[in-house]
């Protein structure tokens, strides 16, 4: 009888003590390194390999079972996400499984860059290591019929900004996201833009922006170069701006504009062409595109490069070539 009482007995206290223990584990922090560590659970991993794998690293100061067990005992053994996980110094392993279960997964970034053409956004998704790539090798086309939109020109498409994901977002999901983004915030600017434009659609505005967009990168600019583009489709001249040259010429550009270049007829040739060329040549940010729909009142017909980074501003063209002879070709 008083065996059976002491071993009783001694059972409770084992118990007692192994749930103590059990308890502190779950609010101890993880033996992490102070530059901090990442647990990728992968598709068909279960807590039992987690729990194997933070020991391992190491990560957990006690049992791998005391992980397993808090896991299965609240049900969320079933529940645990794929993908990346923080951990940092002080994380503890209740925080830890919740944050699973929550798919809490580390966001990874990219900046898409306003002015960038197409072909850079492409390959500043080739090179980051955490999209998964599906649309190498096809051809512009094929990946606008992907993204549901056959038929349209990708240039300007995509609304520069620097979008969040989790490891192995596809390069599809992230063009997606892009331009959605910018249909989304282009219907929103062309509702709020000036009467009398000489612009039909929102598309012709986001043409029209792209080049701004190339022209200057100072922003209290853009709506008087908006305002002198405005004013030039207005009157049905040409809009003779070289970035649209330069894009025409596409690789066979190598950095040096020539006279020769500017009087090749291309589609995108605006010093041989009226009007808008036939689609976008860069990724207008937000400013561009307000500036497009909104230009600066005013009479300037020209604008020439001050060398300082903005731009002097003529209403004749008498005036426009003085301007030109004091900045552009001095010291030639």
């Amino acid at each position: 009888m008083w065996r059976w009482l002491l071993a009783s007995l001694g059972l409770a206290l084992f118990l007692s003590l192994l749930y103590s223990d059990y308890q502190q584990f779950l609010d101890a922090p993880l033996e992490v390194s102070a530059d901090g560590q990442v647990l990728e659970v992968k598709p068909g991993m279960g807590i039992n390999e987690i729990a194997r794998h933070l020991q391992r690293q190491p990560g957990l100061s006690r049992p791998a079972l005391y992980l397993e067990a808090h896991a299965r005992l609240n049900g969320l053994a079933a529940r645990l996400k794929v993908g990346e996980y923080a951990l940092s110094p002080g994380l503890t392993p209740r925080t830890l499984i919740d944050r699973i279960v929550a798919g809490q997964v580390i966001q990874h970034a990219l900046t898409v860059v306003e002015g960038w053409t197409f072909r850079q956004l492409q390959q500043a998704m080739t090179r980051h290591p955490k999209l998964a790539q599906t649309l190498q090798g096809l051809s512009d086309a094929d990946v606008m019929a992907r993204l549901g939109r056959p038929g349209e020109h990708p240039e300007g498409r995509f609304l520069p900004d620097t979008y969040h994901f989790p490891a192995g977002f596809t390069d599809e999901a992230f063009l997606r996201r892009a331009m959605t983004a910018m249909d989304q915030r282009l219907a929103e600017i062309w509702q709020n833009r000036a009467p009398n434009l000489p612009l039909d659609n929102p598309y012709q505005a986001l043409i029209l922006a792209s080049i701004i967009e190339k022209e200057t990168g100072l922003p209290a600019e853009r709506p008087e170069i908006a305002g002198v583009f405005a004013r030039r489709l207005l009157k049905g001249m040409r809009l003779q701006t070289d970035p649209t040259v330069i894009y025409g010429l596409g690789e066979a550009f190598d950095g040096d504009l020539r006279q020769r270049d500017l009087t090749t007829d291309t589609p995108y040739n605006t010093y041989t062409r009226k009007g808008l060329p036939p689609t976008p040549i860069a990724l207008p940010g937000e400013a561009a595109l307000k500036a497009a729909v909104n230009p600066a009142a005013g009479d300037a017909l020209y604008f020439v490069a001050d060398g300082q980074g903005g731009h002097v501003f003529s209403r004749t063209l008498a005036e426009h070539n003085r301007a030109v002879r004091r900045y552009q070709l001095q010291g030639k």
